[in-house]
């Protein structure tokens, strides 16, 4: 299997995004550890046949291992709902029922991550810009957007030149897990307060360029789009609101029971 092979990036930006949202709401509606793993290997599969498969596996690991690990220890020991007790440690049980509760949000979030990473690592920003503006979307909000897909695919990157710089001031991470989570909470504070000011210096700079006014803007750009993928969303759409409702429907259903 070749990277890239089956590359999104030649995809309308609206294509791929309307399947990054449409995963996460099926996911959300389907609320079953086991669709949840199906869904994210299919993902991870996916990304696989991506040209950029390395970069975005290494930042949703950077994002889901902390995540996973401090679900593991949370829910899988302090679960107050948990009945099935596997192991006792003092006053800290395992429960079946908290592990198969942070395994369900577990895989859930990891598909969330995984499918936005996927599309932020494969969307063209300024085709994605030029859509969205020319969908009547504000300047501003448009900008707030596609910086926030411009900054995450860096945020793996920054993470790791964050731990160098502390591990240089005398930072020292042991193999524990304890130690680990320290780490990450000492790394995470850096990392947003960076991303904030990145972001910020950008607005001001699309500001002093007139991004930011009310007139119509027109593009130089022509971002292609063909009746099948259009076909695509409309389906994509229709998936999305038959979850919800479904969802709602069953929700109806059990509480009158």
């Amino acid at each position: 299997m070749t990277p890239g092979s089956s590359s999104l990036e030649r995809l309308n930006p609206l294509t791929t995004l309307g399947g990054a949202a449409t995963v996460a709401v099926i996911t959300t509606a389907a609320a079953h550890w086991a669709f949840s793993l199906a869904v994210l290997a299919g993902l991870f599969f996916l990304t696989l046949r991506q040209a950029r498969a390395a970069s975005v596996l290494r930042a949703a690991a950077a994002i889901l291992l902390p995540f996973w690990a401090a679900l593991l220890l949370v829910h899988g020991l302090f679960f107050p709902e948990g009945r099935t007790v596997l192991a006792s440690f003092g006053p800290a049980a395992v429960t079946r029922e908290g592990l198969l509760f942070a395994l369900d949000a577990g895989l859930r979030t990891g598909v969330f991550v995984l499918a936005f990473l996927l599309f932020s690592f494969t969307v063209r920003v300024p085709e994605l810009l030029t859509v969205l503006s020319a969908r009547g979307l504000p300047p501003r909000l448009g900008f707030v957007v596609v910086s926030a897909l411009t900054l995450l695919p860096a945020a793996a990157q920054r993470i790791r030149r964050i731990r160098a710089a502390q591990e240089a001031r005398g930072l020292v991470i042991g193999r524990s897990l304890a130690s680990r989570l320290l780490a990450a909470r000492l790394q995470a504070v850096p990392l947003v307060l960076s991303l904030v000011h990145e972001s910020g210096e950008r607005a001001q700079a699309l500001d002093a360029r007139g991004f930011s006014g009310r007139q119509p803007h027109t593009s130089l750009q022509t971002v292609p789009d063909s009746t099948r993928q259009r076909a695509a969303r409309r389906a994509l759409f229709v998936v999305c609101a038959a979850a919800v409702a479904g969802r709602v429907a069953l929700a109806l259903m059990g509480g009158r029971a």
